[in-house]
């Protein structure tokens, strides 16, 4: 979820999500299938799964919410043959409101054996963004000067980092995608939006329950200034290395259903919805995500079942 803060005319279900108009809310693309493409906030994820893998997802959420977020997001990573360098490269387009947004990020991570069986990665994201709001989209009072100066592909350039630690069974990692605290203005007094810098946790394990049947639990924590923390706490079951079934929580916003197949060793698709646990359940129907992961030249013997993120 990627929310603005842009003046004091907003469309109507943003009273909803901002305490003031100068308040601060959760700012990065929100998934509740996090755990299948880290390398969206952490770079150092890039490469680690040994294979050229490819991912796109589309989010649709608060469905039946008049200009409620939409996410569409590509991404593929890989290592470099014979080294110890990983690559990647994402596209993410959000479209909240008068709000249409689309952020590229190129990824290098760099990966050391810490023992047997642990790898520790270093990653490092480049991001360019492009950010545009038209507020012609929103009901208005004639001639309303704080809503003249609409923001057209207003560039920003990012940086960021991570670091992740995992082995075939567990992984931990910590990442700050955008270290720069951009503002965009379009002219208009107290009409602004700006990025605040985030800080991501994420954590998982694959436990064996029986040969059939793994369990993978796993968390992710987003913290930002000026906003509450966002904590995402997820239980995965993977049978027969076919189907996956989970449900999620996220703090005080909603509760999650997912369901994932194998379709063949190097494709995977998943679906979850999220039911909101707050106010706004009142005005929508759900959410909605899916996905399609596609792996190339995949190596046995360099990926060990029963690993699954």
């Amino acid at each position: 979820m990627k929310i603005k803060t842009i003046g004091k005319s907003f469309f109507c279900f943003s009273l909803l999500w901002l305490a003031s108009e100068t308040g601060y809310a959760q700012q990065d693309s929100q998934f509740t299938q996090y755990m299948y493409n880290p390398v969206n906030f952490n770079p150092a994820y890039a490469g680690s799964r040994e294979v050229l893998s490819i991912f796109g997802m589309h989010r649709t959420q608060w469905v039946g919410l008049d200009g409620a977020p939409v996410t569409n997001t590509v991404s593929f990573h890989t290592p470099i043959a014979n080294s110890d360098l990983g690559i990647g490269a994402s596209f993410v387009n959000d479209r909240i409101g008068p709000s249409d947004e689309n952020t590229i990020s190129v990824d290098v991570s760099y990966t050391v054996p810490t023992s047997d069986y642990f790898k520790l990665a270093f990653g490092l994201k480049a991001t360019a963004n492009l950010l545009n709001v038209d507020y012609t989209k929103l009901t208005q009072q004639p001639g309303d000067p704080e809503l003249q100066y609409n923001i057209d592909n207003r560039f920003s350039p990012n940086i960021g980092a991570g670091v992740f630690w995992y082995s075939d069974r567990s992984y931990v990692g910590l990442s700050v995608p955008n270290f720069l605290e951009t503002r965009h203005f379009d002219g208009a007094k107290n009409s602004v939006a700006k990025e605040k810098m985030h800080y991501h946790f994420i954590g998982g394990y694959v436990f064996d329950l029986n040969p059939d049947l793994k369990f993978k639990p796993s968390i992710l924590i987003k913290a930002v200034d000026q906003a509450p923390l966002q904590a995402d706490f997820s239980a995965n079951f993977l049978f027969n290395e076919k189907l996956t079934l989970g449900v999620a929580y996220r703090w005080s916003a909603a509760l999650s259903a997912m369901v994932g197949f194998q379709i063949t060793d190097g494709l995977l698709a998943g679906y979850s919805y999220d039911a909101e646990t707050t106010k706004l359940a009142n005005y929508n129907s759900g959410s909605h995500e899916i996905f399609l992961r596609f792996e190339l030249f995949k190596n046995y013997d360099r990926i060990i079942s029963p690993r699954f993120f």
